[in-house]
């Protein structure tokens, strides 16, 4: 067979959701061989052979049907544009990919957070813990499990879902502790503003291992009917990864604690600001998932932290290459 009909002969991956783990889920497909359909809201992103780009509104079914027509597998890694809106937007964004890969008759990979375990009884926690949310986001996020699982129950779509904690790593500019802002304030050698206390631990998740996590779910047959807990690069305290990446760079790498009450105060006038404040107790409480079902099942380990901080500073053994 020649190159292009190999290529063509290539099993189609479908993702929705173009963003800082969707993109990078994309190229680590096509790294592997496969075709991917990526797809997005917005415009169309970088070309690249093997990748093709739709745009549109996946609670449009026929829309939805388009992107997923012939796709092996189909990826969820859409979220609502609005952190303070979450309530009748991502019902509608779930349950559209989820019917077009039951349509597709494809298996569908859910890209997944922590909300819904609540406050754990225990730290590290793993994917048997019971699901007792305690915020709003997190009683949602429960509801879309139970759906997605019940689901795959009745037969009518396979099913898998990766979890991840909070993210860090390069184009990742919606990480909560190490955000754009933030590594410019390391750079800089001024504090990096945290939630909650930045002394307990708290787990965090570097986002080219949760692309390459999904496609592991995506791609073999032990995925089936389960959840994950993607893999952790850090399960120490916010403060030491801070410093952690001060080392890095031959800064402090200093870290300041956000008071609740200022969180509180200006929620009042700030949706945004309001659900953040929701979600602080996951840094109020040690917070670290256990991710050996992962490692154990797919012979997978977490990019080692230090080379996981280089790349999203940057650097090189130490010496600065990009501002």
């Amino acid at each position: 067979m020649n190159p292009l009909a190999q290529a063509q002969a290539a099993p189609l991956h479908t993702i929705f959701g173009a963003g800082q783990v969707g993109h990078k889920l994309a190229l680590v497909l096509l790294d592997r061989g496969y075709r991917v359909r990526l797809v997005r809201r917005g415009p169309a992103g970088a070309p690249r052979q093997g990748l093709v780009w739709m745009s549109g509104d996946v609670t449009d079914p026929s829309f939805a049907d388009e992107a997923a027509r012939g796709a092996a597998v189909v990826y969820n890694c859409v979220n609502p544009p609005d952190y303070a809106r979450w309530h009748g937007v991502l019902e509608p964004l779930a349950r559209g990919v989820r019917g077009a890969a039951t349509r597709a008759g494809a298996r569908l990979v859910v890209l997944d957070c922590l909300y819904m375990y609540g406050v754990p009884g225990a730290t590290p926690f793993d994917e048997d813990t019971p699901m007792r949310p305690c915020s709003s986001k997190g009683e949602l996020r429960a509801q879309l499990v139970e759906e997605l699982f019940e689901a795959h129950r009745r037969g009518e779509v396979e099913v898998t879902t990766g979890r991840a904690s909070d993210y860090f790593g390069p184009d990742t500019p919606l990480s909560v502790l190490l955000n754009p802002r933030a590594l410019a304030r390391v750079r800089a050698g001024k504090r990096v503003e945290a939630f909650g206390d930045p002394d307990l631990p708290h787990g965090y998740s570097y986002t080219p291992d949760v692309a390459r996590g999904l496609a592991e779910l995506g791609t073999r047959p032990e995925a089936v009917g389960r959840a994950f807990h993607l893999p952790l690069s850090w399960a120490g305290s916010s403060r030491g990864l801070v410093e952690r990446f001060g080392q890095a760079l031959g800064q402090a790498g200093a870290i300041r604690a956000v008071p609740s009450w200022a969180l509180t105060a200006v929620g009042v006038v700030s949706p945004t600001v309001r659900a953040i404040r929701e979600m602080i107790y996951q840094w109020e409480v040690p917070y670290v998932i256990d991710d050996r079902r992962f490692c154990a099942t797919f012979g997978v380990e977490a990019t080692p932290i230090d080379e996981a901080i280089r790349a999203t500073l940057g650097v090189a053994n130490g010496n600065r290459r990009a501002a």
